[in-house]
C-alpha cells in the first residue's frame, strides 16, 4: 500500500475501552451481520469500532483466506446517515465486493483468491462525526 494511501486512512485498534456510543453501533451492526448467519455465515469474535469522521476512512487489517466466502457489515449511529465499506487488498488496490447500503448500516462481501493481508475501509458519505463498530463473517 502506498505512503499516499496510508496517510488518508486512520487505522483502528480493537485493544481499548468502548464508549456508551460504540456499544450502540456494536449492537445496530449485530442485525445487519445475523443475516448473513441465516445464510450459514459464522461471526468472527470480536468487532472493531471507534469514531468516525467526515473525509476520513476508519482501516482494518485483516487476514483472509482463499476459498472462504466474507461479509463485512458496518453499523453507525447518528448523526451518522450514510457509511459504505470498502476492502483493498495489500498492495492498496479496491477489491471488486458485492456492496449492501441501508444509510447508517453498510456490508461488502467477497471471496478472496489469494490469501493474505487485506484492509477493511468504512467510510462516512453523509453526517458527522459518530460512533461506528464492524464485524465481520465468513464461511
Amino acid at each position: 500500500m502506498s505512503i499516499f494511501l496510508l496517510s488518508i486512512f486512520a487505522f483502528v485498534s480493537p485493544l481499548r475501552a468502548q464508549s456508551d456510543k460504540e456499544v450502540q453501533a456494536h449492537k445496530a451492526v449485530l442485525d445487519l451481520a445475523g443475516a448473513f448467519a441465516n445464510d450459514g455465515f459464522k461471526i468472527r469474535d470480536g468487532h472493531w469500532g471507534g469514531m468516525l469522521k467526515p473525509k476520513e476512512n476508519a482501516i482494518i487489517a485483516v487476514n483472509l483466506y482463499a476459498g472462504n466466502q466474507y461479509w463485512f457489515a458496518a453499523g453507525a449511529i447518528e448523526p451518522a446517515k450514510k457509511i459504505a465499506v470498502a476492502v483493498y487488498d495489500e498492495t492498496g488496490k479496491l477489491v471488486e465486493t458485492e456492496p449492501y447500503n441501508d444509510g447508517n448500516r453498510a456490508a461488502a462481501g467477497f471471496s478472496p483468491t489469494n490469501s493474505g493481508q487485506y484492509f477493511v475501509a468504512i467510510n462516512l458519505l453523509d453526517g458527522a462525526e459518530s460512533a461506528y463498530c464492524l464485524v465481520y463473517s465468513y464461511k
